[in-house]
């Protein structure tokens, strides 16, 4: 039997004239999103915004984390002409600020870090205003691949660090926690003035005290800009929901984040790591 949520994380039905035309232009140009992908509860919002979040390598990944609902699988071979209908979709959506995730790749040999450099080129080319965040997997922590993202100059680099350390094992099996802040640290210490973020879920089975130490790590590591949400369970076939988080938890969490030093945290319920992240955006560009 499905468990039945709180009403704080109750979302209406995606609809509206703007959800339908961005579902379109998506699909005229064959583009794979994580608003889809991934079944965020948060689509009807972002499409009904004009907003996406771009899924780029195609929408196959090679790992298989238990709380994600993207397809796991063998990829398709990569499709040189993805870059560009990315770059036309932000021009078409009018879009100041994008966003550009993917699956992991590790069939390929530098996990899809020059496809991201390319798509930044490609959307700086169409679109010279518009700033860029990337979402980007570990690359196996490969520093090379994480520099030929960098060398396109991102506006923020976001890599997840998803969990707390002691449920790494069971929540992300192909992954590893230091690793990953390693990312992090890397990517700031090769660009200094470079913004990075990063996201916890919770509600895998952390306590409170875990989830401060995660936090405390991804700040030890530079980490700039933090997004909170609470894990839902995709499928019967994913990780259970451990507990739910309650609204005020969120907004505690978010005060200690803000005075361990981050610039900005965006926690709640249904925060994910690209909700809303033009308006955090343009928060810290006009210094507020």
């Amino acid at each position: 039997m499905a468990r039945r949520h709180p009403d704080w994380l109750k979302v209406r039905f995606p609809s509206g004239e703007e959800y339908r035309r961005v579902k379109l232009l998506l699909r005229r140009l064959h583009l794979h999103t994580v608003c889809e992908s991934a079944r965020c509860p948060n689509i009807g919002e972002c499409f009904n915004r004009g907003v996406a979040t771009f899924m780029i390598l195609g929408d196959v990944c090679t790992r298989n984390c238990r709380f994600c609902n993207v397809e796991k699988g063998v990829p398709l071979p990569l499709d040189p002409e993805e870059p560009k209908r990315v770059a036309e979709a932000v021009v078409k959506l009018n879009l100041r600020y994008a966003v550009i995730t993917s699956v992991t790749r590790d069939d390929l040999p530098d996990g899809g870090a020059g496809f991201f450099a390319e798509t930044i080129k490609m959307i700086r080319e169409y679109s010279p205003s518009t700033q860029v965040e990337v979402l980007i997997p570990d690359f196996k922590g490969d520093p090379e691949a994480l520099e030929i993202v960098l060398s396109a100059s991102p506006d923020v680099l976001n890599h997840n660090l998803e969990t707390v350390r002691r449920l790494y094992p069971e929540v992300r099996p192909q992954a590893d926690y230091e690793r990953s802040l390693a990312v992090l640290k890397r990517a700031k210490e090769h660009v200094p003035s470079l913004l990075t973020k990063s996201g916890l879920m919770v509600g895998l089975g952390e306590d409170i005290s875990e989830i401060k130490e995660a936090m405390a790590d991804l700040r030890e590591a530079g980490c700039d800009l933090l997004t909170l949400g609470q894990y839902l369970q995709p499928t019967p076939s994913h990780l259970p929901i451990a507990r739910y988080y309650h609204p005020d938890e969120f907004r505690e969490l978010a005060r200690e984040g803000m005075e361990m030093g981050f610039l900005h945290v965006e926690a709640g319920p249904l925060v994910r790591s690209s909700y809303r992240a033009d308006l955090q955006f343009s928060h810290l560009d006009r210094g507020k």
